[in-house]
């Protein structure tokens, strides 16, 4: 019997020593050293095994697949009650390095997206490309993410200085950004994924999303970038998905038909549309 598309692959699992920052939880699999190198950048409150493992199996046809644990998240770095975006793309900058990569093509979905767009700005020489896939240049567009955002600091600080919290995990709001998962299997595995990570450290994480911005630079991108836009996303809206391509006057576009937990809903597709945008980015290099 052919197993269900959402079974989770069998890649590399260990974890990579990487000097004065932490050993994060990396998977590994694909083609090998001399393959073109895909960095895979997960979401606010995941993992690398929710957020990617499902579609291991398609990338690692054409390629050679990273994907670690984000700071903070999971088995990444510990945060030490302080998380940064850009904390998360110099601890990927520094694992590339301990890995032997020397130019990457960076997939990041929502929260990975930003971290992606850093991790150009502050390793240029790094960052071959960048597939960016649900996410945007800032999240504060609205009176009331604004206001939300404002509020953020003594919310999470709070977390933070009660014990009881750290007890808790993101189950309920990585739930949200999911979405309901139908599959009764599948809404447990992500479940059970979810719960490692801390409500404080997921917190943490909101907090730093919301206070991000590339408005004022991402303009500048001197690398080749493809967006996949989710046009049913709503945590993050299409209208402002293609903001952000439309600040990058080489960026090419996919419109993929689908909320922003396409990548546990519908992974099938959305594997297909990360290796076709991956595809894109890589042409235009040559």
């Amino acid at each position: 019997m052919q197993a269900p598309d959402w079974t989770p692959t069998s890649p590399t699992i260990g974890t990579v020593e990487i000097p004065n920052r932490g050993t994060p939880l990396v998977w590994e699999a694909g083609r090998g050293q001399g393959a073109p190198a895909l960095v895979l950048l997960h979401g606010v409150t995941m993992t690398a095994e929710l957020g990617w493992s499902l579609v291991f199996d398609r990338l690692a046809r054409d390629y050679h697949v990273v994907a670690p644990d984000l700071r903070g998240h999971g088995d990444g770095i510990p945060s030490g009650g302080r998380f940064s975006l850009e904390a998360c793309a110099d601890d990927v900058a520094a694992l590339a390095d301990a890995l032997g990569l020397r130019r990457i093509v960076v997939v990041g979905y929502s929260m990975g997206g930003m971290v992606a767009q850093l991790l150009w700005k502050r390793h240029r020489p790094l960052v071959a490309g960048l597939v960016l896939c649900a996410t945007a240049r800032n999240v504060r567009g609205s009176p009331a993410e604004r206001l939300f955002s404002l509020a953020l600091p003594a919310i999470t600080s709070g977390m933070l200085w009660h014990p009881a919290t750290h007890l808790l995990t993101s189950q309920g709001l990585g739930g949200s950004v999911l979405g309901h998962i139908e599959d009764d299997a599948r809404r447990a595995w992500a479940r059970r994924q979810l719960d490692r990570t801390s409500l404080p450290n997921a917190m943490l994480a909101v907090q730093a999303v919301s206070e991000f911005t590339s408005h004022d630079w991402i303009g500048a991108l001197d690398v080749p970038m493809t967006s996949v836009v989710t046009t049913k996303d709503r945590l993050v809206p299409a209208g402002r998905q293609r903001r952000l391509a439309a600040a990058v006057p080489h960026a090419t576009v996919i419109e993929l038909d689908a909320d922003h937990g396409v990548c546990i809903q519908e992974p099938g597709r959305f594997g297909e549309a990360i290796a076709r945008a991956a595809a894109m980015v890589l042409a235009q290099q040559s």
